[in-house]
């Protein structure tokens, strides 16, 4: 991601997940929300998939999102290139890296939070089922917290470690 950044010419990026669209009208909104002073910011987001209470998770991420200023990389996160800059980008750590990044800029500013829906899919809770992955993230964020390595925690979330 910060590779990215550095590769980019404009001056708000967005980082968004692969498996995760934004929906048409995404480009005003951001404009909009910058020219209105957002200095960063993240869409609210609609889980795709067959599991019952995928809504209920959404609205739940949405809402703890508004309370805390925290974003996921599932929200689609956006940011100034100042911003971007002020908080040193992204952390190189295998997980939680937007739990960290969206940490330290809301240090710089609260975030734009926008009610248009991005649409994410919903494969980890259709492969897990809806409370063993709720209560893995959780239980994975509460580790983190407390200092648990990002490289563990990332094995354990069934991400591979990357060949250099």
């Amino acid at each position: 991601m910060n590779a990215g950044a550095g590769k980019a010419s404009g001056d708000t990026l967005l980082f968004l997940h692969a498996d995760t669209q934004l929906p048409p009208s995404a480009p005003d909104l951001i404009a909009a929300a910058i020219a209105g002073g957002a200095r960063w910011g993240r869409f609210d987001v609609r889980i795709d998939g067959s599991p019952g209470g995928l809504a209920l998770v959404a609205f739940m991420m949405n809402w703890r999102s508004r309370l805390t200023g925290i974003a996921t990389g599932d929200q689609a996160i956006f940011v100034t290139r100042e911003a971007f800059q002020a908080c040193g980008g992204f952390p190189a750590i295998p997980l939680m890296e937007d739990i960290v990044f969206s940490d330290a800029l809301r240090r710089v500013a609260r975030p734009a939070c926008l009610q248009e829906k991005v649409t994410t899919s919903g494969r980890r809770w259709e492969k897990h089922g809806l409370l063993r992955t709720i209560l893995t993230m959780w239980w994975l964020r509460l580790r983190f917290h407390f200092g648990a390595s990002p490289d563990d925690l990332a094995r354990e979330y069934g991400y591979a470690a990357r060949e250099n």
